[in-house]
């Protein structure tokens, strides 16, 4: 087995059945991302819409592509025919966007709602304060080809875990009032996007059914 294989087995026994292993192949070798898929991985997640479209076209087609960094709406068209998951949704005009190219393909997109909840102000998300007025915004809008599928988010970049995991039962706590007022008739509805390499186990005991885990892959 390889470094990269033997690395995978460890996270897939580290998460047992609690939560989804996204590896994020951002700044990786199409050869290091290949070794990951010939042990058996099938999920991967990039920031930027041009890697992304690199590794579409380099490696085999039944990967599933989700995008996790933010998305600029004039670079939705290119992904929408095969992207599997959007995973950094923040704006209406965005949502507004991937309704129209999947319109456009004829296919129902599963996206991610962002939150913002780290305290660095350069990451991007919908503000908690904003999280009501966002949801009335969306209630009049038709999207039938959109999947909202559960919400991503980004702890501080901090070493202090107290923080992170105070932040992480955050998200926790947001997603269940989202789900309650908004989803509650929607099962698909259901995935919290938290946790990367440095902090996934805190992630996981918060509750997030889905972590992007990049470098402890290819270390």
């Amino acid at each position: 087995m390889t470094r990269i294989g033997n690395n995978i087995k460890e996270l897939y026994n580290d998460l047992t059945q609690k939560s989804q292993l996204i590896i994020v192949s951002k700044y990786r070798e199409i050869g290091e991302i290949q070794q990951a898929y010939d042990f058996g991985h099938r999920i991967f997640a990039e920031n930027r819409v041009q890697a992304l479209l690199e590794r579409y076209e380099n490696l085999p087609k039944d990967i599933s592509w989700h995008l996790i960094g933010h998305l600029q709406t004039n670079k939705v068209k290119y992904i929408a025919p095969f992207i599997s998951m959007i995973q950094s949704v923040d704006s209406i005009k965005l949502i507004k966007e991937i309704e129209k190219q999947g319109e456009k393909y004829n296919r129902k997109i599963p996206i991610l709602l962002q939150l913002h909840v780290a305290k660095e102000e350069s990451k991007f998300g919908i503000k908690l304060e904003d999280i009501a007025s966002f949801f009335e915004e969306l209630k009049t809008m038709q999207t039938p080809h959109i999947e909202f599928a559960g919400i991503m988010a980004m702890a501080s970049n901090t070493e202090d875990t107290n923080q992170v995991e105070n932040e992480f039962k955050l998200v926790k706590s947001e997603f269940q009032k989202i789900k309650d007022l908004y989803f509650i008739e929607d099962p698909a509805f259901k995935e919290i996007s938290m946790g990367m390499s440095g902090d996934y186990q805190i992630a996981i005991s918060c509750g997030s059914t889905m972590v992007r885990v990049g470098s402890k892959v290819f270390k």
